[in-house]
């Protein structure tokens, strides 16, 4: 829950650049954040959003990393070069973007890393936002080993055939079937990718699958509206989302969580 600290309690992290094997067995750039101390502690892949492996994604690494997990957010741009996050993410759209099997393989690798490290617990989760949302949600049903699954707007989950492309060949409302782990979802209600009709849709798909999942809607707020660093800001709803995000990892991932940073 967000505030719900112990003000006695001593409290440390560690954060820095790494490197993990990505798709193809490909040396990638992650952040690693994580408590101090023996843990055991849950995984949480971050999945950084359209604008690139930036800032506002390493705040957000140690954020969840404050609240007793273990985060690793790759850089899935890390095949187009590297330089300002703004440069790179133009070379990377320029391009087309990482194609989903790399996603998905980067991801993956995130997944597997977490998994062993000396103080993980055995459970690990995904979140990502934007195309992050997206990229979260297709791993959940193609990659093994989640928990638990965060999709926050993410844009294109439904795309008509003329939209899809070589990098995206398949819509990931396709594969729900193959959904592994409970999903949360978070949305605007201003959003127009994805729509309001578009989340009903998703919606839609995942009951129609008996998937678990909480899709929560938010009104006077579109897309990114977490971001306080843009006007897409909505400080209410975007308190209000953070607490949906805790309570549901806590919820899929804590029980060991709890119990280690209580110690």
């Amino acid at each position: 829950m967000w505030n719900h600290l112990d003000t006695g309690a001593y409290e440390g992290l560690l954060a820095e650049t790494t490197t993990i094997r990505g798709h193809g067995n490909h040396p990638i750039r992650a952040y690693w954040a994580r408590p101090l101390g023996s843990g055991p502690y849950c995984g949480l892949v971050l999945v950084h959003h359209a604008p690139g492996w930036d800032e506002f994604y390493r705040e957000t690494a140690r954020r969840f990393a404050q609240h007793g997990y273990s985060v690793v957010c790759p850089d899935l741009y890390s095949r187009f070069g590297t330089g300002a996050p703004d440069d790179v993410a133009a070379v990377a759209r320029a391009k087309g973007g990482p194609t989903d099997d790399a996603v998905v393989g980067d991801l993956t690798g995130a997944i597997e890393y977490l998994q062993s490290s000396s103080t993980a617990s055995g459970k690990v989760g995904i979140a990502g936002s934007c195309s992050g949302g997206r990229h979260a949600l297709l791993t959940a049903c193609r990659s093994g080993g989640l928990d638990a699954a965060i999709d926050l707007w993410g844009g294109s989950v439904i795309a008509p055939p003329d939209r899809l492309t070589p990098q995206r060949p398949v819509a990931p409302i396709d594969y729900t079937i193959d959904l592994s782990c409970p999903l949360l979802g978070i949305f605007g209600n201003d959003d127009h990718n994805p729509t309001r009709d578009q989340v009903d849709e998703h919606e839609a798909e995942l009951k129609r699958h008996g998937k678990v999942y909480e899709f929560h809607r938010y009104d006077g707020a579109g897309h990114g509206f977490i971001y306080y660093h843009t006007s897409m800001y909505r400080q209410e709803q975007a308190m209000d989302a953070w607490s949906k995000m805790f309570e549901f990892l806590d919820r899929h991932l804590g029980a060991e969580r709890s119990s280690a940073s209580a110690r």
